[in-house]
């Protein structure tokens, strides 16, 4: 799923290569993703792309004051075409395609844009034409930016303070920090040197300060990875980049230890042992069902 970092290069691609354009016509072809009726796509034909901005891991496109809003949900991605101006119409239902944006035509008769595709059976890639961002309901619940400057250790300890959810779960849910979710979450708590299952509400004053400076470090060092790349080769970044995520049976860069697996119903999470749990493996209760 892209995160934050993905989404922000994302938006910072799009404002070089769309901003200033004209849009010559939205085609939706997975109508289950588009999840507003009014204004309907069509009136996105003929404004201009006048800003791209990020709100946790969605995309905007203000086009004279109508939104153009995208969630790519785990399955989604985003392809730059050059040129559409030969792309002949999709049939509903063939193929990845979820969604196409075609740019008006520039003196060399090119009309580049971009294309909204989806992986997988499940289709959760949504796209909303809003009049206000606030009116997409992921939106108007996000919690605060952890890249925004008045995300300090101090506001974080108001987050966490009292809280009996385990900080896994804590750092991917939206409503409470916008922007984190399943990857860059192993990812901040092993450079935090903190286990998953950890309760939010029991961090010490220095855990906190830790925990934040590995939440913004995490985050602001990938984007700084996939500063100036295009959106092809996002992908392939993120993954080049993780230490622990997506690496179970691998050697911990840190302290050469194993990488270990907690697996759950619909997903996973990975921790080095000694770098995060004092040297003992967690549960993975999964697993243990298994066994039994």
């Amino acid at each position: 799923m892209p995160e934050l970092p993905e989404v922000e290069s994302l938006a910072v691609f799009l404002r070089e290569r769309a901003a200033g354009r004209q849009i010559a016509v939205v085609e939706v072809v997975a109508f289950q993703a588009l999840k507003t009726v009014d204004p309907p796509p069509s009136a996105l034909g003929g404004l201009t792309v006048t800003g791209v901005a990020r709100y946790g891991k969605f995309l905007d496109l203000d086009c004279d004051g109508l939104h153009f809003i995208t969630h790519l949900a785990r399955g989604g991605w985003l392809r730059w075409r050059d040129d559409l101006s030969a792309a002949k119409p999709v049939r509903p239902g063939k193929g990845p395609l979820a969604v196409r944006v075609r740019l008006a035509p520039d003196d060399d008769g090119l009309a580049p844009g971009f294309e909204l595709t989806e992986a997988g059976t499940q289709k959760r890639l949504a796209v909303y034409v809003v009049r206000d961002p606030a009116d997409v309901p992921g939106i108007a619940s996000l919690g605060p930016d952890p890249l925004a400057s008045d995300f300090t250790a101090e506001a974080l300890g108001a987050i966490l303070g009292g809280s009996r959810t385990q900080i896994k779960g804590l750092l991917r849910d939206q409503k409470v920090i916008a922007g984190i979710g399943n990857a860059y979450s192993d990812e901040v708590l092993h450079a935090a040197r903190m286990s998953p299952f950890k309760i939010a509400g029991s961090l010490t004053a220095d855990e906190t300060a830790r925990l934040h400076e590995a939440i913004v470090t995490t985050l602001r060092e990938a984007m700084e990875r996939s500063r100036g790349m295009a959106a092809k080769d996002l992908k392939a970044e993120k993954r080049s980049g993780l230490r622990v995520h997506g690496r179970a049976g691998e050697i911990c860069d840190v302290c050469g230890d194993t990488i270990r697996e907690v697996s759950f119903a619909d997903s996973s999470l990975q921790y080095c042992p000694t770098c995060q749990t004092g040297g003992k493996p967690l549960a993975d209760r999964r697993m243990s069902r298994l066994l039994k």
